[in-house]
């Protein structure tokens, strides 16, 4: 049973969120403005709140990136309370964890009823890439890289994939004063995510995770800074640069991770007013230039699966010209929209970058 709530969750009269044992999966982007309290403050105070499943440290603390579930507490409860904020690209550590909790549930013969307070997504409805077209990670709905959907929508699509039969319900994004109040990135939505223009850079800059780049991960810029102990940014440097963007040479030393206290040498990728950023194709271009140029530069293990298209992963192996990549991926844009439009909540639509 799926039913999309136009009304605002604490004025939900559901049995199981009154009188029933209720959890909460959250994080700080649950805050409530209107009222100045966070979403489980409503259980709290109603005295149903049984657990809060929540990130594993302080909100900024560098690679707090999961939500833990511990299976033994969601048998006794009768809802559970989703309140996060995606950032529009499918492999968000955080939603990655909701879709884990809608399996677990899809094993229980009377699961509880699955609630998702909904946001805006900060990255918009601007799609970009292909829906996975090879072995992906776990946990990981089929959708394109960036997705132009709102959490809400997302669990919807995953919910049919998974053919699960518990009650899910969707609050609109638009149901309460908060998501008018504050823009969807004011709270950061996790310790890389801190601001306006990281969603933009992320649906193309969160595959560097899984190379020997560092995607400024330890600075105050993730995924605007990219660079390496190797790299070299000496005047003439070709480096892929598209309309609207620029790429400014600097230096950066992460406070973390795999460079930790290393000086890395690379750029700022800065966009123009008004560019429209697709941040998947830039991102490509980029590992082609640095598979061509450095040989120090590696791909993972995971990086094919995160990928999940042979035919971009060609493209940055030299295997494939980038007309024939470009072409794939318009096409393959233009079929996850055509999926995507069954799963749309609200009146805008996702949209492809011409």
């Amino acid at each position: 049973m799926f039913s999309f709530r136009t009304t605002p969750l604490e004025d939900q009269l559901d049995k199981a969120l009154w009188e029933g044992k209720v959890g909460c999966f959250c994080t700080q982007n649950c805050w409530d403005t209107e009222h100045g309290r966070y979403m489980y403050n409503i259980f709290s105070e109603r005295g149903n709140l049984k657990v809060i499943f929540s990130p594993r440290d302080t909100e900024l603390t560098p690679l707090t990136n999961h939500i833990d579930i511990i299976e033994s507490e969601i048998s006794s409860l009768n809802a559970i309370v989703v309140e996060i904020q995606d950032v529009g690209s499918r492999y968000f550590n955080y939603t990655k964890d909701l879709f884990r909790l809608m399996n677990i549930l899809k094993e229980y013969e009377e699961a509880p009823s699955l609630y998702i307070v909904d946001h805006i997504n900060p990255a918009g409805r601007t799609v970009e890439g292909s829906m996975p077209l090879s072995d992906i990670e776990q946990f990981v709905p089929k959708v394109a890289h960036r997705h132009g959907l709102t959490l809400g929508e997302l669990a919807y699509l995953y919910y049919s994939e998974i053919g699960a039969k518990y009650p899910l319900h969707v609050i609109s994004a638009l149901a309460s004063d908060a998501t008018r109040q504050l823009m969807p990135w004011t709270i950061a939505p996790a310790s890389d995510i801190p601001g306006l223009f990281t969603c933009d850079m992320y649906s193309g800059g969160g595959l560097w995770n899984n190379t020997n780049i560092c995607p400024g991960i330890g600075t105050a810029r993730p995924y605007e800074y990219i660079g390496a102990p190797f790299v070299k940014t000496a005047a003439g440097e070709p480096v892929p640069q598209p309309s609207g963007v620029m790429m400014r040479p600097c230096s950066f030393t992460p406070s973390t991770g795999r460079y930790q206290g290393t000086k890395c040498f690379g750029y700022q990728i800065m966009l123009q007013p008004g560019a429209e950023y697709h941040s998947l194709m830039h991102t490509l271009q980029l590992m082609h230039y640095f598979k061509q140029r450095y040989p120090e530069f590696k791909l993972d293990d995971e990086f094919a699966r995160k990928l999940s298209d042979p035919l971009l992963l060609d493209y940055i192996l030299g295997n494939v010209e980038w007309d024939e990549a470009h072409e794939h991926i318009k096409l393959e844009e233009q079929k996850w929209i055509r999926k995507a439009k069954k799963f749309t909540l609200y009146e805008d639509a996702p949209y492809r970058i011409k």
